[in-house]
């Protein structure tokens, strides 16, 4: 039986039907891993019937756990069938586990409170303490999201490639080139020749020059742009590294690196999924410059040591004078 569009009227053909409700391959992650977090990982890639019934399980993750197969296909405007592909598509074997997947997860985030204002939109009068907490709700839960995503491993060979690389390339655009120039201003504090490029020629041109040893490290929340993806691609063709720091594993950006660094977000209205990255990606990139500040201890602590005492003396004087 060939379920309804999202007008009502039948798909004129079978075929079209299952190409456009396909789900993609079972996405392998941790058993740790949240199911909202693979929910809005897969996101992207779902279409049609499909993806309605990740928007329904994001809209309402409680009324998702608590609902049969059939409610949750019927608020979704799907059929059981294509919830079944839908568990599938998350690695459950049926619905019953992703209900209590679902279910766990909110009672874990309702005992912590992080969802206190999580999923409701930020309204032009709300007061500042409510907008505050709607957003301290929707960027704790980013970073237990994102821990659950990140593989310590893949950041321990992130670290110990740029430990021991001659140079340090990180390209990034628009927020995520603020967060890239965090990174090598951190990295330049201990002794690590980084390089921070927004622009696509002057990138292109440091790209070029990579060597075999060199890392290069592009920041993009989506995986998909274009000029991030065109100067990781020159460093890998001249033998660099590749690290891409993304949310979505399947990205043009994650295909093209070595090394996948993965984020999580929470969006909030005023902060769609881009800007509500940035802390994600701020924590994970920390995480990376301390595992590397690690693996490079005496080197680093000389470094650091050095460059505090060179700019110390535009500090002011402790007694709240100005130094000279």
């Amino acid at each position: 039986m060939v379920e309804p569009d999202a007008d009502g009227t039948a798909a004129t053909a079978v075929v079209d039907s299952l190409v456009r409700d396909q789900a993609p391959p079972p996405l392998t992650m941790n058993n740790s891993d949240g199911v909202l977090v693979r929910v809005r990982t897969l996101l992207p890639e779902f279409t049609g019937a499909l993806q309605r019934v990740a928007e329904q399980v994001l809209t309402d993750p409680a009324a998702a756990s608590r609902a049969t197969i059939v409610e949750l296909a019927e608020r979704s405007g799907t059929s059981p069938a294509t919830v079944t592909r839908f568990c599938r598509a998350l690695g459950f074997d049926g619905y019953a586990d992703l209900r209590l997947g679902i279910a766990a997860e909110t009672g874990r985030a309702r005992a912590s409170g992080w969802t206190v204002d999580i999923g409701r939109e930020i309204q032009p009068n709300d007061p500042l303490e409510r907008v505050l907490g709607q957003i301290m709700a929707a960027d704790t839960r980013a970073m237990h999201d994102t821990a659950s995503l990140l593989d310590l491993a893949e950041v321990e060979r992130a670290a110990v490639a740029i430990a021991t690389a001659p140079r340090v390339n990180i390209f990034g655009a628009s927020g995520s080139a603020l967060v890239g120039e965090e990174m090598q201003f951190s990295l330049h504090r201990i002794g690590v020749a980084a390089w921070a490029w927004t622009d696509v020629h002057n990138g292109l041109a440091s790209a070029a020059l990579s060597r075999t040893g060199d890392v290069a490290l592009g920041i993009s929340h989506s995986g998909e742009t274009g000029e991030t993806i065109e100067l990781l691609a020159e460093a890998s063709s001249r033998g660099a590294t590749t690290i891409a720091l993304t949310s979505f594993p399947r990205s043009p950006l994650a295909e093209l690196a070595d090394i996948v660094l993965l984020t999580a977000t929470q969006a909030t209205t005023f902060r769609p999924d881009a800007l509500s990255a940035r802390h994600p990606q701020l924590v994970v990139l920390d995480l990376l410059y301390v595992a590397v500040a690690q693996r490079t201890h005496e080197r680093s602590h000389a470094a650091f040591q050095r460059t505090a005492q060179a700019v110390h003396g535009h500090k002011a004087v402790k007694d709240g004078s100005s130094a000279p």
